[in-house]
């Protein structure tokens, strides 16, 4: 990661007093003492490891970040995309580690899924390890027609299965990028719910018919 050096405006007018106050003082003695050593740049990690304190299922491990975080974390320091080569050979290790359904049967129930897609709770300090997460998916996609309020960051779900249809290569690519979207695009904003843990199989499998069954709200 991109070092931060934190510069002090106090310093910094601190010196210009004593440069002023030296064109019409006379300078002090000199001495054998040494100058104090400046202090060492801090890097973004180490900010975050020292003011990130464990607390319930929030540890610290949460900062060890993956090939991936880091590649990403670091063309983002740029202001930059990463360049197409790691953006190729990203994306092809996420979509090797996908884990598709052991039973091969992608769809659930959408109802459970409606709800998951519905429920913002999981992986905070506040909750336990038994707290059931959810996908949080309204906040960033519109999933029914008929909801007033929805987040705009990735496209609407709306109609989803009717324009993908059921096909098994239409059902794996969705799996894919639930699983973990960066096997599609490298460093994009999606959670990677299987990859990551966040979601268990069964869980994307309801969301999975979220998407898919005909008699989903996204299918209406």
């Amino acid at each position: 990661m991109k070092p931060i050096t934190l510069a002090l405006g106090a310093a910094t007018g601190a010196v210009l007093v004593l440069s002023l106050a030296g064109c019409v003082a006379t300078p002090p003695a000199a001495t054998d003492a040494k100058p104090a050593a400046a202090p060492a740049a801090t890097t973004v990690d180490a900010v975050m490891r020292e003011s990130f304190k464990e607390t319930g299922i929030a540890k610290l491990d949460r900062l060890n970040q993956s090939d991936l975080q880091r590649a990403c974390s670091a063309a983002s320091a740029t202001g930059k995309t990463v360049d197409g080569k790691t953006a190729v050979a990203l994306q092809n290790a996420a979509r090797a580690a996908i884990k598709y359904p052991a039973d091969g049967k992608y769809l659930g129930d959408w109802k459970r899924g409606e709800a998951i897609a519905q429920n913002g709770r999981g992986l905070q300090f506040t909750d336990t390890a038994t707290t059931v997460n959810g996908g949080n998916c309204y906040a960033c996609h519109q999933i029914d027609k008929a909801e007033l309020a929805y987040g705009n960051i990735g496209p609407s779900l709306t109609a989803y299965g009717k324009k993908k249809g059921n096909s098994e290569a239409a059902l794996k690519a969705a799996w894919g990028r639930i699983w973990n979207s960066h096997s599609v695009t490298a460093c994009n904003a999606m959670p990677r719910f299987g990859d990551a843990g966040i979601l268990t199989e069964a869980q994307i499998k309801d969301v999975m018919a979220l998407l898919f069954d005909p008699a989903s709200p996204v299918n209406k």
